[in-house]
């Protein structure tokens, strides 16, 4: 796997370093590349999205939580509360059957599943007026159990639930018990991935909601209230690795996860030499339209700057001294013609 990640970074390397304009011999700065604490190109880079789509996300999204859900129609299973008004001995809770029926005094069984709270209502003052004059009857819903949706896939608990009092998203992932755990290479991982999760409604996948920004912070746009009939699956991850390579105690592969930083994987490294460039770069995204991004190690190990957060695949690369270190790895790795037989045959990453 370690070799993997150097022809991945052979490959990267090759073409952005071997031009002239990507480096100052001067400073020795990787001048083209940002600062990955420039939360604005980071956001770019990350979301592969431009403004104007991430807005229509958003005002999508809005119109979705403005829908209001369809009108509360009784069911199996749900508690009832009957109030006949002037009458206190016939007011009762009672459950609908299964095959959606109550019983009440003097009518008996009433069929009222699939009837709103006005439609039952109006239908109990009819059967009750054989037996009392005028009679004015409420229904109201104790606890519903047939307001459902469904969440599967890599929680703890999945399943069907009720939903209730404005019920979102984030609030049905905690009640599922958050992400499952799996073992894998003598580590717990949250099994869950939530940038791959899916969230259907009415038949329709409604592919602008942002599982991390919905769950983990809570975001109002795309933390959406819960619809009887909703489907969501939260995908399983697939394991993902991060490599760091150069000027670093040795080499090290390590399997990713949402709170692996920087400073974590310097760490399994051995940690920088006394050699170390100030900085690292950070290769990220596919192969064929990649991001890399420099890093000031000094600055957050001097606690300028926060660690920094990898994401799944991230090659680490840390240069001894300026860009001719790197060219002289190419050049006593393999020759040219060699390096480009090789990488064709990786052209799968």
């Amino acid at each position: 796997m370690v070799m993997k990640c150097i022809f991945r970074l052979l490959m990267l390397f090759l073409g952005a370093f071997l031009l002239p304009s990507c480096y100052n011999r001067l400073t020795g700065n990787y001048d083209e590349f940002p600062d990955i604490h420039d939360s604005r190109n980071a956001v770019i880079a990350e979301s592969k999205k431009s403004s104007a789509e991430l807005s229509n996300d958003r005002k999508l999204l809005r119109e979705w939580n403005s829908r209001k859900p369809p009108e509360y129609k009784i069911n199996a299973g749900d508690k009832l509360s009957i109030v006949v008004y002037d009458h206190p001995d016939l007011n009762m809770t009672t459950v609908v059957t299964p095959d959606g029926y109550i019983g009440m005094v003097f009518v008996g069984s009433v069929y009222i599943k699939d009837k709103t709270l006005v439609q039952a209502s109006k239908l109990l003052e009819e059967v009750l007026a054989d037996y009392i004059k005028n009679p004015s009857v409420a229904v109201s819903p104790l606890e519903i159990h047939s307001e459902t949706v469904t969440i599967v896939g890599a929680v703890s608990k999945p399943g069907i639930y009720s939903i209730h009092d404005g019920m979102k998203l984030a609030d049905l992932y905690a009640k599922a018990g958050g992400s499952s755990v799996r073992r894998f290479d003598g580590q717990d991982l949250d099994a869950a991935d939530l940038t791959k999760s899916v969230f259907v409604r009415e038949s329709t996948v409604v592919r602008e909601v942002n599982f991390p920004l919905a769950i983990e912070q809570g975001d109002p746009d795309h933390n959406l209230v819960l619809h009887h009939g909703d489907y969501i699956y939260i995908a399983v991850r697939s394991e993902s690795m991060v490599c760091v390579i150069g000027d670093v105690g040795h080499s090290v592969k390590r399997i990713w996860d949402n709170n692996l930083g920087l400073l974590e994987v310097l760490t399994s490294a051995g940690f920088v030499r006394e050699t170390y460039w100030p900085y690292c770069i950070i290769i990220r995204g596919s192969l064929s339209n990649p991001m890399l991004y420099k890093v000031d190690i000094d600055s957050i190990l001097q606690g300028r700057k926060p660690n920094v957060l990898l994401m799944p695949n991230d090659v680490v690369y840390l240069p001894k001294d300026n860009i001719s270190e790197f060219n002289v790895f190419i050049r006593k790795i393999m020759p040219s013609s060699a390096f480009f037989s090789t990488m064709r045959g990786y052209s799968h990453w």
